[in-house]
């Protein structure tokens, strides 16, 4: 399972790579949006600041939508997505291999989307550990629950619109959580954070759990 996850995972990133649609789609469309709420809230920074660790999850989430629907595609032309079906590879080593290569891509946006944080709204970036703490299992979750129901709706012609509705419900706890966490480790108080970083990791275990045992039959369906 393992090895077929680091190969399709590895297939990905590559595909990724060589395409450079995240360099020149992802990333640009994520600080687009930063920008837009700079432009929203400037008036009063105070406000700006205080919004800032939900504003960064929320252009996350909306970026996340990118990433997602981007690894189904991948498979959508010439048969693709029945060639991985009848390739062999164990159905959890995919799934896992898929979200991998997603969430990947996602904690490096994440990376980049700190730093305009910090540079467009001037917040000031303390609680280092739990800041990564909360990025690593955030981005878990949003790859796991994301591919899961990324194959769901791979095989419908309105994927690209019935994805947003299928995922962006189910993912309200990681964004609560997440920015709970970030607003506690942002203001100094990394103990605060203990709970919401729980709920995250029962988000991540729930929805690996879904996919490892049960995404050999959607992916049969899709």
């Amino acid at each position: 399972m393992w090895g077929d996850a680091a190969l399709v995972a590895g297939k990905d990133l590559r595909i990724e790579m060589r395409s450079k649609v995240g360099v020149n789609q992802v990333v640009p469309f994520a600080f687009v949006v930063l920008v837009l709420f700079a432009f929203a809230l400037d008036p009063d920074r105070g406000v700006l600041d205080r919004a800032a660790p939900g504003l960064f999850w929320v252009a996350v989430l909306l970026t996340s939508l990118l990433a997602i629907q981007r690894s189904f595609a991948l498979e959508a032309v010439d048969g693709s997505r029945d060639g991985l079906r009848l390739s062999g590879l164990d159905p959890a080593g995919i799934f896992l291999g898929k979200a991998l290569a997603v969430a990947v891509q996602l904690l490096v946006l994440e990376a980049l989307l700190l730093l305009g944080v910090a540079f467009l709204y001037g917040t000031a970036l303390r609680g280092f550990g739990v800041l990564v703490l909360t990025c690593v299992l955030a981005t878990a979750g949003l790859a796991g629950a994301g591919t899961v129901y990324g194959v769901m709706a791979a095989g419908l012609r309105v994927r690209e619109t019935l994805l947003p509705l299928l995922v962006l419900p189910v993912l309200a706890p990681v964004l609560l959580a997440a920015t709970r966490a970030f607003e506690a480790a942002l203001a100094g108080t990394p103990r605060a954070a203990t709970g919401w970083l729980g709920l995250l990791g029962c988000f991540v275990a729930l929805y690996t759990f879904v996919g490892v045992f049960g995404f050999g039959t959607l992916l049969e369906e899709a």
